[in-house]
């Protein structure tokens, strides 16, 4: 990715993370939500233009990339202010281009994702790009139900909760790239059960975190606790099991130590969304009681997790670069499970966060290194014919 676009990149996350502490420097009567900012800015501005970015494989950023990150800026903008129309129907144009992306790419249709003979780094792919479009259409439909026609009313059927979804895509393609990175077990000499079991393991994974996250939103707008519990423990072991493939089937590639770092920001997501749920089954449970744990699992999702695996995608054409430094993946841990959450009670740690995120931000994006044997660029999956 050309360096002006990087930059823009770290700004815009950079920005996220500030207008997560905008409680401490915006008095509490302003009308506005700025955690929707927080929330835009990283997860649909950033992260959703470098799907589009990765997608369409291209060193130079394409056309569809460029409209998908001027609109997203303009619907994060919208969406702040409140002016509700115009996001509606630019929701739609940004869930257009994504179609258009994925179509491009894999086919109209999603049957690929039932096929055996399609990698599952392939099917994370693709479910990517469904995901990102069906939840800017759902963000659409909310915009529509809530302001204009009313056809629905639910406690949780809020705007907010839907925009949280656009995390999810970031998830399913940093899943990609993990399991583009898995050996396949292919190669002469293996046993043919342990091909055919590791496949199906694989596999399990993908359906098991997919179907698993659509159930828990649904659980969540119907506000069922225990039911989210069940989902939760089950997504938890389907990202264990994840973590284990990856350790043992990870090839040698300089990623892998930085997304085994990942993952393991990941399981922490997994255990303190438990811990909430579980929290929330207390008699005397209310909501600003649990706050910090609540910031505490966002920041370990964006910031820790998701950040990992954009990190990966924006340089997959400079590897091998230095971002398997042990100083950079503790400094990563440092500023997202202390720092940020602390940053929340105190303006001095709040600059703290920010100044070491910039550090972060800047070596993902700009660090150069001189090539270590055995590490080689991410390896891409070759553009698929049409099904």
């Amino acid at each position: 990715m050309p360096s002006p676009f990087r930059l823009i990149f770290l700004l815009l996350m950079a920005s996220a993370l500030t207008f997560g502490y905008a409680d401490l420097l915006v008095a509490a009567a302003t009308p506005f939500d700025f955690e929707r900012l927080h929330i835009f800015l990283f997860n649909l501005c950033s992260g959703g233009t470098i799907l589009v970015y990765y997608t369409e494989n291209k060193r130079r950023v394409t056309k569809a990339a460029k409209a998908f990150l001027l609109l997203s800026f303009a619907y994060a903008l919208l969406a702040f202010y409140e002016v509700y129309l115009p996001a509606l129907l630019v929701g739609v144009m940004l869930a257009g281009i994504v179609e258009l992306v994925r179509v491009r790419r894999f086919s109209w249709n999603a049957k690929g994702l039932f096929s055996p003979a399609l990698s599952v780094q392939s099917k994370f792919h693709q479910a990517a790009l469904i995901c990102l479009s069906l939840g800017l259409l759902a963000s659409s439909l909310v915009i529509a139900n809530n302001e204009f026609f009313f056809w629905v009313t639910l406690a949780n059927l809020k705007l907010n909760t839907f925009f949280l979804g656009f995390s999810f895509p970031i998830s399913l393609i940093s899943m990609s790239v993990i399991f583009s990175q898995m050996n396949s077990l292919g190669q002469e000499g293996q046993p043919q059960p342990l091909q055919r079991l590791v496949a199906l393991l694989k596999n399990s994974c993908f359906w098991t975190i997919n179907l698993g996250v659509i159930i828990f939103f649904i659980l969540i707008l119907l506000e069922r606790l225990v039911y989210q519990v069940i989902i939760a423990s089950i997504l938890f072991c389907a990202v264990m099991l994840i973590y284990m493939l990856y350790r043992h089937l990870g090839t040698s590639h300089q990623q892998k130590y930085f997304l085994t770092s990942g993952m393991l920001f990941l399981v922490a997501t997994a255990v303190t969304g438990i811990l909430y749920i579980i929290f929330a089954f207390s008699p005397t449970y209310l909501p600003e009681k649990y706050k910090s744990l609540l910031r505490i699992h966002a920041y370990l999702a964006l910031y820790g997790w998701n950040l990992s695996g954009l990190a990966v995608l924006v340089r997959h054409h400079d590897f091998p670069i230095q971002l398997h430094s042990g100083t950079l993946v503790a400094l990563h841990w440092l500023t997202v499970l202390f720092l940020c959450p602390l940053g929340n009670h105190s303006r001095l740690f709040a600059g703290a966060a920010i100044l070491c995120y910039l550090l972060i931000l800047s070596a993902f994006f700009f660090r150069k290194g001189l090539p270590d044997a055995g590490l080689a660029e991410l390896p891409l999956e070759p553009l698929l014919p049409r099904q």
